[in-house]
């Protein structure tokens, strides 16, 4: 490694591969010089999947060949590095701070990391090495953190579909002049429904991508370092540059866009995928803009129509990237560092293994952790009223189910991934941003899946041996809660349920759910 100095190092992170890295702005390749840090410990912060490994690494390598391709001088420190190893040098910012002193930078341009945990080791390590640090806010996202801040300063409740109306009329998208496309906000009446009863037919698959020799080198490289780390690679087929997620974009737009709005929350056994369009991936790396995927998508609507795309599965997407998908950054960063350790019910209760293998006999969440396993890919309503709802229910600590899911979802990212998890599954905020604990009884799983008909278990059974543990533990939850469930308008008919309830059925309630929470690994 050359040891001349360099003008300005601009550090590229794993989850900001792309050319519009404002931190990249006015970058000489005769002065200035890239650097890419692959870490041991960042796979290691969480005992992450292989498969979401392998994902960073391959499109790291790819985004510094194309680098190098344009002439750029560039520094990519790979995950077996043998000097980095040798000094025991595991942690991003240790070896960040090896290349500070090699390189002598006379300053170190970085665009805002996705993790407050990165985001300090990064300036802890400048601060040490008394290179002046220099952040960019993050031209990816829609809404900048300033942006959102100013929106939520003085608002007494945070709530996803004030901000998402808000940004269709900043961003002029779906908007037919003030007032919105169609004449409605959401379409959720037309969305949100589950498999007819025969299953959900034919989908047609997503963009699966076969590895090139660059991704087959991280893969080896990942079996032979991390052999114990959970998940499969055997189906490794995620995009890993800016082309190929530009492909898995025109696919979804063809191929599936048009069922992703009425079957979004449907599950069905053996359907990894249904008609989501796996986009998270190549947007939550920068492979592409967001802004990009909301102009194709609405293109795309208006030139084939309504009836080749339905206006609400186009809403219904958009609202996932213009609405969600920015909402929740801002949360994340307006809570943190506090959101990491938020227990609102104060939850004790270890994770059970079975989330580490998916054997449990419950059919729902044996299907939904396999398919994480075997892909590092579950849908947002297997993550949130399956593995999420389960969580909360059975009373587990927040801080390992948000460990778990960063560890084995492959677009999972602190900043997207802890405010869904511990602010929206778990509740563990105390609803911040969310008007009530997400909670349904087995019979929701029915009702959106097939999952119930093979199962051990009876979602409508609340207490005996054949009783599901969702149900049961919802019951459960609503008798341990009752009087602030009752106050909250949303909730309050469920309690009153619950009150029809006889002392000796709750008594029975109680008996079963202490039984299930004692036996958790058994389930």
């Amino acid at each position: 490694m050359s040891s001349t100095p360099v003008r300005r190092l601009v550090l590229v992170l794993g989850d900001q591969l792309w050319m519009g890295n404002p931190a990249l702005d006015g970058f000489d390749p005769s002065l200035d010089r890239v650097l890419l840090i692959e870490a041991p410990g960042e796979a290691d912060a969480v005992w992450s999947h292989k498969a979401r490994i392998a994902l960073f690494l391959s499109a790291m390598r790819h985004f510094s060949a194309g680098l190098r391709a344009r002439g750029w001088p560039v520094s990519h420190v790979e995950m077996d590095d043998a000097a980095d190893l040798a000094e025991g040098r595991h942690r991003l910012d240790h070896r960040l701070a090896a290349r500070l002193q090699q390189l002598r930078p006379q300053a170190l341009h970085v665009c805002e990391a996705g993790e407050w945990r990165l985001q300090q080791a990064i300036e802890a390590c400048a601060a040490q090495a008394g290179v002046p640090l220099h952040w960019h806010a993050d031209t990816h996202f829609l809404c900048s953190r300033e942006r959102f801040a100013r929106w939520a300063a003085g608002r007494r409740e945070w709530r996803m579909e004030h901000f998402y109306r808000q940004m269709r009329r900043e961003h002029r998208v779906l908007m037919d002049g003030d007032e919105p496309l169609g004449g409605a906000w959401n379409f959720d009446a037309d969305n949100r429904k589950a498999y007819p009863k025969s299953g959900p037919g034919w989908v047609p698959p997503p963009a699966r991508f076969e590895p090139d020799e660059t991704t087959h080198e991280v893969l080896k490289l990942v079996e032979r370092q991390f052999p114990g780390h959970p998940g499969s690679l055997a189906d490794f087929g995620w995009p890993v540059t800016r082309e190929q997620g530009l492909q898995a974009l025109q696919h979804f737009i063809d191929q599936r866009l048009i069922g992703f709005g009425p079957y979004q929350d449907a599950m069905w056994s053996d359907t990894p995928f249904g008609w989501h369009s796996l986009l998270s991936v190549a947007l939550n790396l920068h492979l592409i803009h967001p802004r990009e995927v909301i102009d194709a998508v609405e293109a795309a609507h208006r030139e084939r129509g309504p009836q080749a795309l339905p206006l609400a599965s186009v809403e219904g997407f958009v609202r996932q990237v213009l609405g969600w998908r920015e909402f929740i950054r801002g949360v994340y960063w307006q809570q943190m560092p506090g959101l990491r350790e938020a227990n609102h019910y104060g939850h004790q209760r270890p994770l059970p293994d079975w989330y580490w293998t998916g054997q449990t006999h419950m059919a729902c969440l044996r299907d939904a952790i396999g398919q994480t396993l075997r892909f590092g890919y579950a849908h947002h309503i297997q993550r949130l009223m399956l593995t999420g709802q389960f969580a909360l229910l059975a009373q587990i600590d927040p801080r390992p189910v948000a460990d778990w899911y960063l560890a084995v979802y492959v677009d999972a990212i602190e900043w997207v991934e802890l405010p869904n998890v511990a602010g929206m599954a778990l509740y563990a905020d105390g609803g911040r941003f969310t008007s009530k604990p997400y909670i349904a009884s087995g019979q929701y799983i029915d009702r959106m899946s097939n999952h119930c008909q093979g199962c051990r278990y009876r979602p409508a059974q609340r207490t005996g041996a054949q009783a599901c543990p969702f149900t049961t533990l919802y019951w459960a939850f609503l008798d341990r809660h009752e009087t602030t469930l009752a106050a909250n308008p949303r909730t309050a008919l469920m309690v009153r349920n619950l009150q029809r309830l006889s002392p000796e059925e709750r008594q029975a309630l109680r008996r079963q759910a202490t039984d299930i929470l004692e036996n958790l690994n058994d389930l």
